[in-house]
């Protein structure tokens, strides 16, 4: 086991939230599963406690009860090398009830908080240029899901 370990809390839905993480993301897989007796937030049998691997950082989700949520104090955030790859995980993880927010952050139909940035924006952002990337953030400020070429044209000053 890896000395830490992010651990999410869901309401009832753990296991299908692990089940569509895993089946996104490369390198990743199920690792274990305990099962909840009599008395617990899902039936009996159903998953209590799961470990999963999220191309290769270990996670483990509850159903523990409505007695907590997940909100944005908590995020995954997910290095893109290309717009391509932007698209990917914006559009999967916003499918199906997930929910845009601004500058790269989403909310998944699991109530989960990802970041989904291209690995240049701190280049674009924190570059030599202090003015494009005054333009560049100016620009990410107006994005929901973020756009490479926008904020490399607002960096340029096109």
């Amino acid at each position: 086991m890896h000395k830490v370990t992010p651990f999410l809390w869901f309401e009832n839905d753990a296991e299908d939230a692990m089940h569509f993480y895993v089946s996104l993301f490369p390198n990743s897989k199920l690792i274990d599963r305990s099962s909840w007796g009599e008395g617990g937030p899902v039936p009996p049998g159903g998953m209590m406690v799961g470990e999963f691997e999220l191309d290769g950082q270990r996670v483990m989700a509850l159903n523990g009860g409505p007695h907590f949520k997940l909100n944005e104090a908590f995020s995954f955030s997910v290095s893109c090398k290309d717009q391509d790859e932007i698209d990917y995980y914006w559009n999967a993880l916003t499918k199906d009830g997930g929910e845009e927010s601004q500058c790269g952050w989403l909310r998944d139909k699991f109530g989960l908080s990802w970041q989904i940035v291209p690995e240049r924006l701190s280049e674009l952002l924190n570059g030599d240029d202090a003015e494009g990337a005054r333009r560049a953030t100016d620009a990410l400020m107006q994005m929901h899901k973020i756009e490479i070429a926008t904020l490399e044209r607002a960096y340029a000053g096109e």
